[in-house]
């Protein structure tokens, strides 16, 4: 508890794994803090992550915490509740009581997916209910899909799920939805709630879906750095908020100088590839920074 650390890197999923990696390659002294909630742990496996294809997200981490572990770097479980500056550095409370002070921090924790408020998709979700065609299109090519107006982006999610079936079916959901693709049947009326089966409507109806598509919002883990002076923005799109994130510049540097941010926390669309290679780019600036 009284070591200082060079790098404290707020959440072991891809972006902080790779950073701490590559931190401790550059033999920095670097602690990882993981609270164990990964934004993707409801899916089988890990898609478009080159030479990784199908890996089940809980093996992917168990993978990049051995290989950083190799080099030095430290892991202690738990969420931060507070960061704050101290001592020209920082200083992270953990929800055990516990803190741990750093020259600099790197937040990869990540984002939450905020889920339409319909009866089954909560359940369903990462398994046939879906919201990336990149990540799920293949494992559902050719069947039977379903897509569930729920925010500004429902023309946009019909049109690129054509890519991987003939046969999507767009519910309005009560919405107004411009521009939908003629190859596309539109359904009018309320969703009342989904199963495996597909989608009961509020006149009672009942349409069979092999897969159901929900537009979610991705919503930055980032309250705990309200201390600092970070708060997050909103993410419009066609005029609705489609995420929230915390603004960085393309390294990953923030406005509180000694803190960088890396993934989903500050690129709510990045996979898991592109996360990582967040957390690679923001840890070799910081090691720059920390030589300088």
């Amino acid at each position: 508890m009284n070591e200082r650390y060079d790098v404290i890197i707020i959440g072991g999923g891809a972006a902080g794994l790779s950073g701490a990696l590559t931190l401790a390659r550059a033999r920095r002294r670097v602690l990882v803090v993981d609270g164990g909630q990964p934004r993707n742990a409801p899916a089988e496996g890990v898609h478009n992550y080159l030479g990784r294809e199908n890996t089940p997200p809980g093996e992917l981490l168990r993978i990049g915490r051995a290989e950083a572990g190799a080099y030095g770097a430290q892991f202690a479980e738990g969420n931060v509740v507070d960061a704050r500056a101290e001592g020209g550095g920082f200083r992270v409370e953990l929800d055990d009581d516990t803190s741990h002070t750093a020259r600099k921090l790197l937040v990869a924790s990540g984002s939450t997916d905020e889920l339409p408020d319909i009866a089954g998709v909560a359940e369903g979700f990462g398994r046939w209910v879906l919201h990336c065609p990149y990540c799920h299109g293949w494992e559902v090519r050719d069947r039977r899909i379903g897509v569930i107006a729920t925010g500004a982006m429902a023309a946009h999610q019909a049109l690129l799920w054509t890519q991987w079936s003939d046969d999507v079916v767009l519910f309005t959901n009560g919405r107004e939805v411009a521009g939908v693709p003629a190859k596309v049947r539109v359904v009018e009326g309320p969703v009342q709630r989904v199963e495996a089966q597909g989608v009961h409507l509020g006149n009672g109806a009942f349409v069979e879906r092999d897969a159901i598509v929900v537009q979610t919002v991705p919503t930055a883990r980032a309250g705990f750095l309200a201390g600092l002076g970070l708060a997050t923005v909103d993410l419009v799109m066609q005029g609705e908020a489609v995420a929230t994130y915390v603004p960085a510049d393309p390294t990953g540097r923030t406005d509180v100088p000694g803190v960088w941010v890396a993934g989903n926390v500050t690129d709510p669309m990045a996979q898991v590839i592109v996360a990582a290679g967040g957390g690679l780019k923001a840890a070799a600036a910081m090691n720059m920074e920390l030589l300088e």
